[in-house]
């Protein structure tokens, strides 16, 4: 992995954990002058939702049992 695809898919990782627990800083929205690579949003948002479902449905399943 080249070093200018790493510090943009670790902002695309940060802006969507930081957007699902509902808080960011303006400095860093501020600081954020070029636009995220949307596919590394996206692909983000899919492993962030995927291990939030999962993770819902161990914690059922252990309550549950």
């Amino acid at each position: 992995m080249s070093d200018s695809i790493r510090p943009g898919l670790l902002d695309a990782v940060k802006t969507v954990l930081f957007g699902a627990m509902g808080v960011r800083r303006k400095a860093d929205h501020e600081r954020q002058t070029q636009p995220l690579n949307p596919v590394y949003l996206i692909v983000a948002g899919v492993v962030f939702a995927a291990l939030f479902v999962l993770t819902l449905i161990v914690i059922v399943r252990i309550v549950v049992s």
